[in-house]
């Protein structure tokens, strides 16, 4: 772990960090039949749509503010910051609860120390690293006294991720094992690196492809609007029977795998990969993104094309390597199912709800696609595009 990395989540370590071993494992059950389970991400759904009707209604305010006098001028719309908004506002109210007061300074915050954490100065890192390890313990501190209150008033007790693991932390489990405080911000902080910005980050990338590719935007919003059959709103209902807009989450995971550089591995016994020998003890770094890329295993690797899945049988459940952006094994992603939930919603309701251009003087060939380096691989620069409302606003809100 780098000094940078630990200078952002302190001298404890969550599941992302901690090697293999005995508390590798007890975080991992946690995480998966408590934080992360299919029930858990289920319980979510509320919360998802209503952050996605948020998201709609303030692209489409957003057009409205910006056009100009003549009627038929278009508004330009930051997408990027559009996204970014409601997705990273899910992940804060699901892992810390409705009650928490601090939520805007809290992702401001962590926004800025993940642009860091791939920094060569710790230095740079302090003061941001310091706030956002404040406002966990405040979080903390709210939900001991809603707890030792018995407060049910607010709505979320036992509900958020953060109340969970006070809870075992508290009583102690004993399939789990005992967590300590440090451990439980440890984990918190996991899970918001891992399930804030990657969300916005994926659909920013989904969007500026199917920009640049006007055929499959068409086919995609097609697929959707000819599903809902005129509804007011893209329910999760109505998810199970669209394929084409899954195949485009695919096909941008593989282009656009949000951490290109998997977290570091340690190799646990001597290998020989490709020729080379990999010692015990080894750091070994998986490039998801040059595999997504790699011309052996995919026709016309760099163009986006939804469609190759429907030849294939691919999944991003790591059983298959060709494409891993969310990793394979026992080390994989445990937030799979949680961010392919959100994913997949917003994506289907930008395409239902509005028809896209680009802005004047920029065309397919000549948008910008350049990446910025960080922990996550987003836009360098905002996406902006101009949005006509498909489906009315009234009708969303």
């Amino acid at each position: 772990m780098s000094l940078s990395v630990r200078e952002s989540i302190g001298d404890e370590v969550g599941i992302l960090f901690s090697p293999y071993g005995k508390k590798w494992r007890q975080l991992r059950a946690i995480c998966t039949l408590e934080l992360l389970s299919a029930k858990r991400v289920r319980s979510f759904r509320p919360l998802r749509e209503e952050q996605v009707a948020r998201l709609v209604g303030a692209i489409a305010a957003a057009a409205t503010a910006c056009c100009g006098p003549s009627a038929g001028q278009l508004a330009a719309v930051n997408v990027s910051r559009q996204i970014a908004g409601p997705m990273s506002d899910l992940a804060v109210r699901a892992i810390m609860g409705e009650s928490f007061r601090q939520r805007e300074k809290f992702l401001e915050t962590l926004a800025e120390a993940l642009k860091k954490t791939t920094g060569f100065s710790a230095a740079d890192l302090f003061p941001s690293s310091r706030l956002l390890l404040a406002l966990v313990d405040s979080a903390i501190d709210q939900h001991r006294e809603h707890r030792d209150a018995d407060d049910d008033a607010h709505g979320d007790k036992d509900q958020c991720l953060l109340s969970t693991l006070m809870r075992i932390q508290k009583e102690g489990d004993d399939h789990y094992g005992s967590l300590t405080m440090a451990t439980v911000k440890a984990v918190i902080l996991d899970m918001f690196s891992g399930g804030s910005e990657t969300t916005s980050t994926t659909l920013g990338w989904a969007m500026s492809e199917l920009a640049r590719n006007p055929r499959v935007m068409q086919r995609a919003q097609a697929e959707v609007r000819r599903a809902l059959h005129g509804r007011p709103r893209v329910t999760e209902d109505d998810l199970t029977n669209l394929k084409y807009p899954k195949n485009i989450i695919k096909e941008t995971l593989r282009l656009h795998p949000v951490a290109p550089l998997h977290v570091p591995k340690e190799c646990q016994e001597p290998r020989r990969v490709l020729g080379h020998d990999v010692p015990r003890g080894t750091v070994v770094f998986v490039n998801a993104w040059a595999i997504g890329r790699d011309p052996r295993y995919w026709d016309d690797a760099e163009a986006f094309m939804p469609e190759r899945f429907e030849q294939i049988e691919v999944d991003l459940r790591g059983t298959h390597f060709e494409l891993i952006p969310f990793g394979a094994g026992r080390r994989m992603c445990p937030g799979l199912a949680f961010a392919h939930a959100i994913v997949e919603l917003a994506l289907a309701a930008l395409l239902y709800h509005f028809d896209w251009h680009l802005p004047p003087g920029v065309t397919p060939d000549s948008m910008d696609m350049e990446e910025g380096f960080g922990l996550t691989v987003s836009r360098k620069r905002d996406l902006y595009l101009h949005p006509i409302l498909h489906v009315g606003l009234e009708t969303v809100l």
